[in-house]
């Protein structure tokens, strides 16, 4: 692997331009050596190397998940005008990764995304059996109340809670920076980045006037 007369450098038999590999790893804060690997793989295609970056992510924070991340920080976020705010609290393992910008800046986009998007739960698995229960049942009605039957009525059931799970739990929601990925998803970016487990332990939101007992 070497640096051409031209400013490229040869990768597997294709020269990747230096400033592609610059912009893939300005794009996706990847290591350099990681960033030529995936433009190699994605055949110099910068769309399609961040999906290869994006996916080696996923199976590497697969990996961290279930070690202990006591670290961190509670971030705070008070919505422009001082009538919405909101507390997060974010761990990581280590307290060098807590003090990253890259940790501090999701911390900070997780405190915007439960102002903005208000949350009820941290996940699918926190939501109350009761709950659930109620929200299906309701969605079972309405399906027969519209003559619907059967197999039907139980993947219509099934569709509309998965859209309840994407509304109100934190983890599934779409990230309000960028809708097409969730906030789990985005999650699991830093986690590559930093290359240690994160974990949001909790959040909290405020809204003036709310009253909750």
């Amino acid at each position: 692997m070497s640096p051409g007369n031209d400013g490229t450098t040869k990768v597997s038999n294709m020269n990747i331009s230096a400033a592609l590999i610059k912009e893939l790893r300005e794009k996706t804060g990847a290591g350099m050596m990681d960033c030529r690997k995936a433009l190699d793989e994605a055949k110099g295609s910068l769309e399609k190397a961040v999906l290869v970056l994006r996916e080696k992510g996923m199976l590497a924070a697969e990996r961290k998940k279930d070690r202990a991340a006591t670290e961190g920080r509670i971030e705070a976020y008070i919505h422009f005008g001082g009538k919405i705010g909101t507390l997060v609290e974010v761990n990581c393992e280590t307290d060098f990764v807590g003090k990253t910008q890259e940790f501090q800046d999701l911390c900070k986009n997780l405190a915007m995304q439960v102002a903005a998007s208000n949350p009820k739960w941290l996940s699918r698995d926190r939501v109350p059996q009761d709950v659930v229960t109620e929200e299906r049942n309701l969605h079972k009605m309405s399906a027969e109340k519209d003559g619907k039957s059967g197999d039907i009525v139980e993947k219509i059931a099934d569709g509309k809670l998965e859209k309840f799970y994407q509304t109100y739990c934190l983890l599934e929601q779409p990230f309000i920076k960028d809708p097409d990925r969730t906030v789990s998803a985005i999650i699991k970016d830093t986690i590559a980045k930093v290359g240690e487990n994160i974990v949001v332990k909790r959040f909290v939101r405020f809204a003036l006037g709310d009253s909750k007992d």
